[in-house]
């Protein structure tokens, strides 16, 4: 095969021609782009995340645990990774954002349905995160859909209880379209999961991690909107910083956290 042609192997492959032509400023301002690019690349992210943790649900079920921790560490290395482009976005100063913030219009990350879903397949369940698509549209069908399947948590919970360890059937049962609730009995089979079950307690080790990505890149997007628009509403209609810094410190799996002080 020639140069030329392992050249055009590899673009077609990628799709190059459509992720190159996928930028379109509105304003002719030099910053937007950089703006666009970061948001594509999390998109990206996204999509793959969610396929991780497909994944590693399917592994669960089968109880394939060395590739269930493979898996779980590979979206901890995501997490990671989605959380270093936020350096590139804190490089816009308050003026060259504003230089064209009003050609975005209503658009903003806080409308990503991926990261939606992402919350959704990590527990959370919350009637407002489909509100804002329409009925019937992807973004809409994606996050309902991620929110009427089990959890992570809950496929944790099921793989336990394969593994023999005695989760209780109201739980392994539950209606998963609701919140998990924190349960001392829950916390007290987890405890002995770590006491007694090294290769099980290293799943549950790896949740803890995607709680702490999860928890940093709340943190480090707070950080960027303030550095980036002070106290100003954002533009998906929220109320800019203030409300994701609301978002701070909430435990996707708050089980795994009350256990860690009676270790």
């Amino acid at each position: 095969m020639s140069v030329e042609s392992a050249v055009s192997e590899y673009a077609a492959y990628l799709e190059l021609d459509r992720i190159l032509q996928a930028q379109h400023p509105r304003t002719e301002e030099h910053d937007e782009m950089v703006f666009i690019i970061v948001h594509q690349v999390h998109e990206l992210w996204f999509k793959q995340l969610l396929c991780e943790f497909r994944m590693a649900q399917r592994r669960m079920d089968n109880f394939d645990t060395t590739y269930v921790l493979h898996t779980l560490r590979r979206a901890v290395s995501i997490l990671k990774t989605v959380v270093n482009p936020i350096e590139v976005l804190e490089t816009l100063s308050p003026k060259q954002f504003a230089g064209f913030r009003a050609k975005l219009g209503s658009g903003s990350g806080f409308q990503s349905a991926q990261f939606r879903a992402i919350e959704a397949v990590l527990g959370r369940r919350d009637p407002r995160m489909s509100e804002y698509y329409p009925a019937g549209s992807p973004e809409r069908e994606l996050i309902e859909a991620a929110v009427a399947r089990p959890s992570i948590y809950d496929s944790l919970l099921r793989y336990l209880a394969g593994l023999g360890h005695p989760v209780p059937s109201d739980v392994l049962e539950r209606d998963v379209t609701k919140p998990h609730r924190t349960s001392a009995e829950v916390q007290s089979i987890l405890l002995r999961v770590y006491l007694d079950d090294q290769v099980a307690a290293q799943v549950c080790e790896r949740l803890v991690e995607i709680d702490q990505g999860m928890q940093e890149w709340r943190y480090r997007h707070v950080s960027m909107a303030e550095r980036i628009i002070g106290g100003k509403p954002g533009t998906g209609g929220s109320t800019g910083a203030s409300y994701l810094r609301s978002t701070l410190f909430r435990p996707l799996f708050p089980d795994l956290w009350e256990i860690r002080s009676t270790l």
